[in-house]
């Protein structure tokens, strides 16, 4: 014949009151009845006390495989953040470089406009300079032909020969 009993604290009260009628009744079925009643609360209690105790391992494990899951995300990000930074840099840097070669480009441009401007003022003032000296050459050509005109009439007024 097996009696179902009542475990946990309440088991456990009612086992040691079940043992203490038995002892002080004689009633040493009762008694036994009382101690086994106990000591299944007992095993009980124990038994709910190593469950709670494996959840919260099994919980603080949990937590750490959860904290360490997220060290490795944050580095992740930090590396991704970083090599996002490294590469904004490079772009920065790649269009400073072209800037400076463009500013670089363009001064030069500059200078050869200047310098193409010096030598087309240089050829122009040549230019004159060689269109005056060919004027005056024609100029003292047509002063020397008339000249010479004259001296020839002259020539011929002095000795006619030639008529």
């Amino acid at each position: 014949m097996s009696e179902k009993t009542t475990g946990g604290l309440v088991g456990k009260v009612a086992g040691k009151a079940k043992e203490a009628v038995g002892n002080v009744t004689g009633d040493d079925k009762l008694a036994r009845e009382g101690r086994l009643q106990d000591a299944q609360a007992d095993q009980e209690l124990e038994a709910k006390r190593e469950a709670a105790e494996a959840k919260q391992r099994e919980q603080e494990a949990q937590l750490e495989a959860d904290r360490a899951e997220t060290q490795r995300e944050e580095e992740r990000l930090r590396r991704e953040v970083t090599e996002e930074q490294r590469e904004e840099q490079a772009e920065r840097d790649r269009q400073a470089a072209e800037q400076r070669a463009a500013a670089q480009a363009q001064q030069e441009q500059a200078q050869a406009d200047a310098e193409a401007q010096r030598a087309d003022q240089k050829a122009e003032v040549t230019e004159e300079q060689a269109e005056r000296e060919r004027v005056d050459a024609a100029r003292e050509a047509a002063d020397l032909d008339q000249q010479a005109r004259q001296a020839e009439a002259r020539a011929n007024a002095i000795d006619p020969e030639d008529k």
